[in-house]
């Protein structure tokens, strides 16, 4: 079998931008639904995005440095 080749710095970006796209469209629909302001949704939203774009990247580099649960 062959070993899972790591993660590059640029697929982990990749990945990270996708999420942050699927995962604040969700944050602004339910905070739209609780408001009922899309001005607030929205800024509850952009808020969201960058603090999480960050923190998920940096937990995505931190899980690529790790050996442990991949099989060799």
């Amino acid at each position: 079998m062959v070993p899972p080749m790591p993660a590059t710095k640029k697929r982990s970006l990749a990945k990270t931008i996708s999420w942050r796209v699927i995962a604040t469209t969700d944050t602004f629909i339910i905070a739209w639904i609780f408001t009922s302001d899309q001005v607030i949704a929205a800024s509850i939203a952009g808020l969201e995005v960058v603090t999480k774009l960050v923190l998920y990247y940096v937990h995505e580099r931190g899980w690529s440095s790790l050996d442990w649960g991949q099989e060799n």
